[in-house]
């Protein structure tokens, strides 16, 4: 005999009659049982009398808030999903539960369609003890600044709101938002990343919605876009502080209204996407210089996850290295090791390009050096272009503590790694680009910033 399929339970609490009949008949409709509560003290009975897949609670309650509720399911049944039901408007009450741990939320009047999407995502979520699915990698390091990243990435995966990472080049942000959305309730559907700063501005809306047959001179077939290729899943938007402002309204109408519309297209298609975010520039600034919309990034910026530089993780740096010297050379039986100066080097360095400047050096000292088996400090090549030594390293590492401004320190180290690879790269901009990691366009604003002029390089 066939095991029956367990029936998901799911909360409404509502001091409204009316409301509460419509979310109960809406969710019986897709098989859902509902129980019912008028106000928090019923429903923290009935969360300890029953295990629950899932709580809509309103925001106003007789005896406290949903924010109140929020938190109370957060430390006292924390793998129970919760949503909110916020007033029309009220986006400053939805941004704070979403903060205090809430999984996602609705606005009055509710659609049914919205309801229907956020609850099929809720009943997806994973066990907090279940294996979620990755792409095989993993943020390395047992630093105090990992360690805190980890559990932060935990808690966005169980989650819907929208995401934004900060952090320097090559610090793994984009590792992090895979991480959250293979942990996260949309694992089996759908990551799409999109790097914002490589599709060229005439063509970000078709790219982005996709668009009908004879929209345009080209347009032969109908095609998705970005949005499409997500639906369900998780679209992330990479630098995204290079998006141009007319894409950023467009971008803005399509979160808000949880629908796009095709290029050439007269109606809009709904979408179920979660956002997640991601630029290496301080957007506050951009917004300040009148090149970002403030209300896109209240929108993209409703919970922010910084990616700690390496050189705030020094000691994980002996860790890191030999997992990426295990993962370049994982067609032979044994990765080639460091030597302790090798390691000595490498954990005084500040490293500017991060991990990737990592990888970068570990893959060259591996392709000259293919034969040996332990790789010496010599053999990193550090020295030879950087004129580094480990004990100079490591006090030009804390340099700016002795009247030396931070920021000055930080142009000096970013314009030797674009420098470096400027030289690498026989001053092919766009290859240089690629070995750092950014985008062409980033690259340029960079060397103008940082007035380098590659004639007399």
């Amino acid at each position: 005999m066939a095991m029956s399929k367990k029936i998901p339970r799911v909360l409404i609490v509502d001091d409204e009659e009316d409301i509460r009949a419509l979310l109960d008949m809406s969710l019986a409709r897709m098989g859902i049982h509902c129980d019912a509560a008028n106000d928090c003290a019923e429903a923290k009975r009935l969360l300890t009398q029953q295990s629950y897949d899932l709580c809509l609670t309103d925001m106003r309650l007789p005896d406290g808030t949903g924010l109140d509720l929020v938190k109370w399911i957060g430390e006292h049944h924390p793998t129970t999903p919760i949503a909110v039901i916020t007033a029309y408007g009220s986006l400053e009450n939805a941004v704070a539960a979403l903060k205090a741990g809430a999984f996602d939320y609705l606005a009055k009047p509710v659609s049914l369609e919205q309801l229907r999407a956020l609850v099929k995502t809720a009943l997806r979520l994973p066990s907090r003890q279940s294996e979620s699915a990755s792409d095989g990698r993993m943020l390395l390091g047992e630093s105090a600044p990992m360690r805190e990243v980890r559990a932060m990435i935990e808690k966005l995966a169980r989650s819907d709101a929208a995401v934004h990472i900060t952090g320097e080049s090559g610090t793994g942000k984009e590792l992090a938002a895979r991480l959250i959305h293979y942990g996260s309730a949309r694992r089996e559907k759908p990551f799409v990343a999109v790097n914002c700063g490589a599709i060229p501005e005439n063509l970000m809306e078709s790219e982005f919605f996709g668009y009908r047959k004879g929209a345009f001179t080209g347009a032969e077939t109908d095609r998705d876009g970005f949005f499409h290729a997500a639906h369900e899943g998780t679209l992330f938007l990479d630098e995204v502080g290079d998006l141009p402002l007319s894409m950023q309204v467009k971008l803005l109408r399509a979160i808000q209204e949880k629908r796009v519309r095709r290029v050439g297209a007269t109606v809009e298609e709904p979408i179920n996407v979660r956002i997640i975010s991601a630029t290496h520039q301080n957007l506050r600034k951009l917004i300040e210089a009148g090149r970002f919309r403030h209300d896109l990034y209240f929108r993209l910026s409703v919970i922010e996850l910084r990616m700690p530089a390496l050189r705030e993780c020094r000691e994980d740096i002996p860790l890191i290295a030999r997992e990426i010297l295990r993962r370049i050379a994982r067609d032979q039986s044994e990765p080639p090791s460091l030597s302790t100066k090798a390691i000595e080097l490498l954990s005084a360095y500040p490293f500017p390009g991060n991990v990737r400047e990592l990888e970068n050096i570990l893959e060259r000292a591996v392709a000259l050096n293919g034969d040996k088996k332990v790789i010496d400090a010599e053999d990193l090549e550090m020295q030879k272009e950087d004129s580094w030594s480990a004990h100079d390293a490591e006090n030009a590492a804390f340099a700016f503590t002795i009247g030396r401004p931070l920021q000055d320190f930080l142009d000096e180290q970013e314009r030797r790694a674009i420098l470096e690879a400027l030289r690498h790269t026989r001053f092919n901009r766009t290859q240089a680009a690629r070995l750092l990691g950014v985008t062409f366009r980033s690259l340029r604003y960079r060397m103008e910033r940082l007035g380098i002029d590659e004639n007399n390089a």
